[in-house]
Parts: C-alpha cells; structure tokens; sequence
C-alpha cells in the first residue's frame, strides 16, 4: 500500500480524510471472512518458512538456487508436522 497523503499539519488532516473516503476506522465495508481466512493460513505458511533461517537470509541471483531453498524448506516443515 503506497502512502498518498502525510498529515503533517492540522490542516492537512481534512485532505488526509478525503483521500482515504473514510473518517472513522475500523471493519472495511466488504470485509470477506472466506478470503480473511484463506489470507490468514497464507500468511502462517509463509511465517512458518520464514522460521527457517536459511529461508529467511537467501538473496540469491539466479530464482532456480532460490526455488530449491524454498521446496527444501517446505519438505523440512512438513516432515517436521507428520
């Protein structure tokens, strides 16, 4: 999410509002509970590969060496859970 707006000055929280269409926070108006869920257990998964610290430091060049690390990972986490 990029951010359009910085409320520096009192003035500026009006423009601030105006920009995100909203003045109170809370729930958006289409909260989806299916796709919160599913966002959710996406979110966990790649938490738990983050967990492995080989995962967590790679900045590789070439997506293949990236990929292996990433499928090890995942075959480490599941053998882990059976």
């Amino acid at each position: 999410m990029a951010l359009l707006v910085t409320a520096c000055h009192r003035g500026d929280s009006s423009q601030f509002v105006a920009v995100l269409g909203r003045i109170r926070g809370g729930r958006p108006p289409a909260f989806d509970p299916g796709l919160h869920r599913w966002c959710h257990a996406v979110e966990c998964d790649i938490n738990q590969l983050k967990q492995n610290r080989g995962m967590a430091t790679r900045h590789d060049k070439l997506a293949v060496h990236f990929e292996a690390t990433l499928a090890i990972a995942a075959i480490d986490q599941w053998l882990k859970a059976s």
